[in-house]
């Protein structure tokens, strides 16, 4: 297992705490504690399946937000743009007006996470097509739509820092075919 995993997920946490989760990794401990918590991988296993749960979210909490033309699943997503997940703006001239399309592109990661993570991700997600920057009023929003999203982020960060270790996925045996 690498050592240093930690630190490359849980930058500006406090070295107190990255400490433990090396610990919990090293000791088998962060698997079960995870396990534990969320029980059970979701089953949002298609493109079709995300963009309905994303537009359920967007529903309950932004309802006047621009329309999503586009909400997938992308294998390239963790690799190419070290990213877990995006949301883009296509501009596009029609006739002589400028028409913007947005998506949502997240990690295949989450294809086999719990529902929470998945959660999690869309809540930042969707809560850039309020706020661009990752401000004040960002992390407000994330956290009108998911009360305990920083948990949550800390939990997946931990669980990245397991991955990175050499552990095994968690919830991949665990997949509910939709």
């Amino acid at each position: 297992m690498n050592p240093d995993a930690p630190a490359r997920y849980l930058a500006g946490y406090p070295p107190e705490l990255i400490d433990q989760v090396r610990q919990l990794i090293a000791s088998g401990r962060l698997a079960r504690h995870l396990q534990q918590k969320y029980p059970a991988a979701h089953a949002v296993r298609t493109d079709k399946a995300l963009y309905d749960y994303v537009q359920t979210v967007k529903g309950n909490f932004l309802r006047n937000a621009p329309p999503l033309s586009k909400v997938h699943f992308d294998s390239r997503l963790h690799i190419i743009r070290n990213a877990l997940g995006t949301h883009t703006t296509v501009a596009r001239v029609q006739g002589g007006k400028l028409k913007a399309k947005r998506e949502i592109r997240v990690a295949t990661l989450f294809r086999e996470a719990p529902e929470a993570f998945l959660r999690m991700i869309v809540v930042h997600e969707l809560a850039h097509l309020k706020e661009r920057e990752h401000d004040k009023a960002f992390y407000q929003l994330c956290q009108h739509m998911a009360p305990d999203y920083f948990q949550l982020e800390f939990d997946l960060r931990a669980y990245l820092c397991l991955l990175a270790a050499g552990g095994e996925a968690l919830w991949a045996s665990a997949a509910v075919d939709a």
